[in-house]
């Protein structure tokens, strides 16, 4: 048996050496033979391992960034979490410290949990100065009619037109057709026993004022007359 480097052994070269794939100094020829079937892979392992190895991507919290900074409404946190193949409670976390960064740091921008989904919205404190931009001066109010009956179908929904009308004492059909235009207001079924077409706030309204859900609207109770129940029965 011939030690690696042994002279007479030749590769085809005139008196060259064969080395083989390793010089490997006396040893047990079994380890000279594992050092040589293992050596040429450490060495691609090596030479291609920068090239090779994927890039493991955007963070949790730099792909919730970029998808929440291109939606027009608020997302839900399991359709983010599907998108991005992660389970719904670490997404849910990770927007929670996204949320509670932005307010520390102090940023221009906030996000928030709208509407059964998260979106960026401006801050508070800046709100004046991006509506004097966005507008130009240009107001686009509700109407005092349409705040009306926008609060009616928002505590008494699903409500019908004719209650609608009811509780204001005028008829509320042109306003309501200007409510649905501006998505504030949908069509929720039909009564049972009137078959008159009843209607419901928007997730969009619950975007504009900036409330989770219905639960979050204020007490109607002490803005209310105390004879409020009396009227009613008598209308």
């Amino acid at each position: 048996m011939a030690a690696s480097g042994t002279p007479g052994s030749t590769d085809g070269t005139d008196g060259a050496p064969d080395t083989g794939a390793t010089h490997v100094t006396p040893g047990p020829a079994g380890d000279a033979v594992l050092a040589a079937e293992v050596a040429p892979s450490l060495t691609d392992d090596a030479g291609s391992g920068g090239e090779e190895t994927p890039s493991e991507g955007p963070s949790l919290a730099q792909a919730l960034e970029a998808i929440l900074m291109v939606v027009d409404e608020p997302v839900a946190e399991i359709t983010l979490a599907q998108v991005l193949e992660r389970p719904t409670a670490e997404v849910a976390a990770a927007l929670r410290t996204l949320s509670a960064e932005y307010t520390a740091s102090g940023r221009g921008f906030d996000l928030r949990e709208v509407a059964g989904g998260w979106r960026f919205y401006t801050r508070a404190e800046c709100a004046a100065l991006v509506e004097r931009f966005v507008r130009d001066g240009q107001q686009a109010r509700l109407t005092q009619a349409a705040l009306e009956t926008l609060a009616v179908v928002a505590y008494r929904q699903p409500v019908s037109r004719a209650r609608v009308a009811a509780v204001r004492g005028v008829s509320s059909d042109g306003v309501m057709r200007t409510l649905v235009a501006r998505g504030l207001v949908e069509e929720a079924g039909t009564d049972p026993e009137s078959q008159a077409v009843l209607y419901r706030t928007t997730s969009y309204f619950l975007e504009r004022l900036g409330l989770r859900s219905l639960d979050e609207l204020p007490e109607l109770a002490p803005f209310l007359p105390d004879d409020v129940e009396i009227l009613e029965e008598q209308k």
